[in-house]
């Protein structure tokens, strides 16, 4: 699933939109709030409250935008390859290279630690809108973001007694109509246990990702470990080697990263007008210098690999997403299901006085945002492009400052309870290739420039007479942010190390980061205070229109979806719901993308050909689930989701049953990888010790 964050044009009918209740299999649903007679009445078949919690923290999420699952008693984590991408990545050399030649500890010591990455298993979920809502009060603009946030900072500080192993997040749901305490238990030290080959994994490569038939082994495992010892985990799923039923009932447990659904019209005009075609572009662009970069040298293919698979994948995503916009019937239907909501307000005079106009007040924001959309994405929300290091840099910086002050009146990520991860991400080792960060931060300025103009009054600051190109080059090679003690050194000294660093990439942001953070409060009182007052009372409105029939946007937090094993019919043609491994073996032409590791066409006559390897599904997910456990009724896990088809993309803004589909490596297909290809006993043995 790749982050997924998307749609496509070919939606001709989204059953179910921002603004209407829940239809069929559609749903990311909190799993306070799991619809179970709905699912019930469906299927047959509800999960009570003894399976729901045993699902809940048998879940995993992992830092980095994926999911993942318990499936040992001994802390082993079921999940993505392409969410342990960055692991192996780190964790390779030219002599060691994880990604080409796959890795798998053999045993326990063998397992590696994956820099920056942290797996969170939620424990409890606790209700504190009122708190929040009467901090909030009648401010509004900037001051009402700066009073949510410090009453999030104090409830969440206050929430984690033990801020060593916990960590408590306040989650905004319904666009500020609900606010949630999730409490998760956190485990700091995740290491890596196997993954195959990226041929393996990413067979198929650009030309197959978001659509099916697919012949990936999207799979790999991870363990927690505690005081350097793997974690004792008594809840986790139980490991089912069998392949899928037609029709039979799935769920899927993970954490969703963003939706739509909720906008109003004037948003997504502006994602469609604006947002969307800028990334495309942009995109594209750091797609050609990347391939143009590594082309013909090895050491930059190998290291560049995981940049390159990241952004086009996103491209692809993104281009779903807008092309679905500018569909005419599925545009149609997302201002009809609006059109609907405000029809139902108006018939109610009494609660049409109580709501106001929340349309008019987030297009004003709207207008607002247009106006500085471009400098506040430059200088703000995308400084660096993705550059490690000067990520690095803008962390250490702001972290100093906002140290200093109280914790209720930092920028979130800042705060007491956001520190531990920051300083993990920014202190846990880690490689960095000077020609990526280079190319990369050059990119920035060059676009800033592009898109702000040579006369804007910041791209003067920031290039001086300098090229884009010169200026990363001096920044890149003068930095000693790759060595993760002077990173240390930096983020422990606080304020006064980073002022008396002569560092040239912590001066270039101390003295660029003022014109970040006014952008960032522009921000926040023309649009984010707006937008925040006015969606709280549209979820009023929705609440009133559609009791509880409605689930909130993903968040990045821990849903479950329900579907069934199912394909689809594409155009007149039925797409099966499974693909196996004599699909494998025929797609494969000995080419990239479409070239099988040696191992596996060494294998392949003592592998099963009618084994399942991926499959498909209706459960509706978006990206951020990449990694989620595909569970049976039974509880147990038979497969690990990792992607959809092209028609899942329409799941940013809709969701449509007809068209809509996940796609599963099956965890028949993972065990006879382990048990025949690579091959893993003693992990295949610890699978079926439950």
């Amino acid at each position: 699933m790749k982050m997924l964050p998307t749609t496509a044009s070919g939606l001709a009918i989204a059953l179910a939109c921002f603004s209407l209740p829940a239809h069929a299999d559609e749903g990311m649903w909190t799993f306070d709030a799991f619809p179970s007679a709905q699912v019930k009445a469906a299927h047959g078949f509800a999960p009570d409250a003894a399976w729901l919690d045993h699902v809940r923290l048998s879940a995993a999420r992992l830092t980095g935008g994926c999911s993942s699952s318990l499936v040992s008693a001994q802390g082993l984590l079921l999940t993505n390859h392409h969410c342990v991408v960055d692991c192996a990545q780190k964790l390779s050399t030219a002599d060691h290279d994880y990604m080409k030649n796959g890795f798998l500890g053999a045993d326990q010591s063998q397992e590696q630690k994956c820099p920056g990455q942290q797996a969170e298993i939620l424990t409890s979920i606790a209700d504190v809108t009122p708190k929040v809502q009467a901090a909030i009060g009648a401010a509004s603009g900037e001051a009402l973001v700066k009073a949510r946030d410090a009453a999030i900072a104090k409830i969440e500080d206050g929430g984690c007694s033990d801020k060593a192993k916990q960590r408590c997040q306040v989650v905004t749901l319904y666009g500020g109509g609900q606010y949630k305490l999730y409490t998760y238990r956190k485990y700091s030290d995740v290491r890596l246990v196997f993954a195959p080959e990226y041929e393996a994994a990413q067979f198929g490569g650009d030309p197959d990702n978001f659509n099916f038939p697919r012949y990936g082994l999207d799979a790999a495992f991870l363990r927690i470990y505690e005081d350097g010892k793997p974690v004792a985990t008594p809840a986790h799923l139980r490991w089912d080697p069998r392949a899928p039923k037609p029709g039979e009932l799935v769920f899927v447990a993970g954490n969703p990263g963003s939706t739509q659904r909720l906008f109003t019209q004037s948003q997504i005009a502006m994602r469609r007008d604006l947002a969307l075609p800028s990334t495309e572009i942009l995109l594209s662009e750091l797609r050609g210098r990347l391939i143009a970069a590594m082309a013909g040298d090895a050491e930059r293919t190998r290291t560049g690999a995981d940049s390159l698979f990241g952004v086009e994948n996103s491209f692809k995503a993104y281009y779903g997403m807008y092309r679905s916009l500018l569909d005419p019937t599925f545009a149609a239907t997302l201002a009809d299901n609006e059109q609907k909501l405000r029809t139902r307000i108006a018939a109610d005079p009494k609660l049409a006085k109580a709501i106001g106009d929340p349309w008019a007040e987030v297009a004003r924001a709207m207008s607002a945002y247009r106006n500085i959309y471009m400098p506040y994405m430059f200088l703000e929300a995308r400084p660096g492009f993705t550059s490690d290091l000067y990520r690095y840099a803008v962390s250490i910086v702001r972290a100093a400052q906002e140290r200093e002050k109280p914790d209720a009146d930092r920028l979130p990520g800042y705060t007491q309870s956001a520190l531990p991860l920051l300083e993990k991400e920014l202190l846990d080792p880690a490689p960095s290739y000077p020609w990526l960060e280079e190319l990369k931060i050059g990119f920035w300025l060059s676009k800033t420039r592009e898109y702000l103009t040579t006369d804007h009054p910041q791209v003067k600051a920031l290039l001086g007479r300098d090229s884009p190109e010169n200026l990363a080059h001096a920044l890149v090679t003068g930095t000693k942010l790759a060595d993760p003690a002077v990173r240390a050194a930096l983020f422990k000294g606080g304020l006064a190390a980073v002022n008396a660093s002569d560092d040239p990439l912590i001066r270039f942001v101390l003295a660029h980061d003022g014109e970040a953070r006014a952008q960032l409060s522009r921000y926040k009182a023309e649009v984010e205070g707006p937008v925040t007052a006015a969606q709280s009372r549209l979820a009023q409105a929705r609440f009133a229109a559609y009791g509880d029939s409605l689930y909130p946007d993903a968040t990045f937090t821990l849903r479950l979806s329900y579907g069934t094993v199912e394909g689809w019919n594409e155009a007149g043609r039925p797409i099966a719901p499974t693909t196996n491994f004599a699909g494998l073996f025929d797609r494969a032409t000995g080419q990239a993308p479409y070239q099988l590791p040696a191992r596996w066409l060494a294998a392949r006559s003592k592998l099963d050909p009618q084994t399942v390897l991926d499959f498909s599904t209706s459960n509706d997910v978006v990206g951020g689930n990449s990694g989620s456990p595909v569970i049976a009724s039974d509880g147990s896990v038979i497969g690990a989701l990792f992607d959809g088809n092209i028609h899942s993309l329409g799941g940013a803004f809709g969701y449509d049953p007809r068209l809509n589909r996940s796609v599963v490596v099956s965890t028949g297909a993972v065990e006879a990888a382990l048990r025949t290809v690579y091959p893993a006993p003693a992990l295949v043995a610890e699978l079926h010790a439950n």
